[in-house]
């Protein structure tokens, strides 16, 4: 029986690549997800929103989770209040109904904003998977650019394509500034 380790099996996370301006990873991003790569991702200093066209980002989860919790947070804010006007504290003043839809109005909206609002924010940190105080990419020497001035492609290991060699000189075709690799 071998005792190997996911660190034995692959003791690197990734292969990066330094680029110098944001035009420049953008369309190493593009030609990365053209040549049939699906797991890397790109650091930058600012955000760039011809990204997610270059990457094919297009996660719809936390648009849904929010319309959830908005659907939830507006019936159980109507809910909520009619039980109340209804059952709990049924208060019958001048022969008004019980349950007025226009009374609940109020409350109703201000419950799918805030059940909506803790939803989006709690799903889109769940989906990102933070926090996340550690992150191979923070081994490699020239990484801390990242947050100055400059741009980073990341392929990871665990891409179905991903070849150690072949990954290389991918990442060399795109004209980088330097390539090195991740450890984890």
């Amino acid at each position: 029986m071998s005792s190997h380790s996911t660190l034995d099996v692959h003791p690197l996370y990734g292969i990066m690549a330094e680029f110098a301006t944001a035009g420049e990873l953008v369309a190493a991003a593009r030609k990365t997800h053209e040549a049939g790569f699906r797991k890397f991702d790109a650091y930058t200093p600012v955000p760039l929103h011809e990204l997610d066209d270059a990457m094919d980002l297009h996660d719809n989860r936390v648009s849904l989770f929010t319309l959830i919790g908005a659907i939830l947070g507006g019936s159980g804010g109507f809910t909520l209040a009619s039980w109340i006007s209804a059952k709990a504290l049924p208060l019958n003043i001048g022969g008004r109904p019980l349950i007025s839809i226009p009374m609940f109005i109020p409350v109703t909206f201000e419950c799918t904003i805030l059940i909506a609002g803790l939803t989006a924010a709690i799903s889109m940190i769940m989906l990102n998977g933070l926090p996340l105080p550690y992150h191979p990419v923070f081994n490699v020497e020239r990484f801390g650019a990242a947050s100055k001035s400059k741009f980073f492609l990341c392929i990871e290991t665990d891409d179905p394509k991903f070849d150690h060699a072949a990954t290389v000189k991918f990442l060399e075709s795109l004209n980088p500034e330097e390539v090195a690799e991740v450890a984890r």
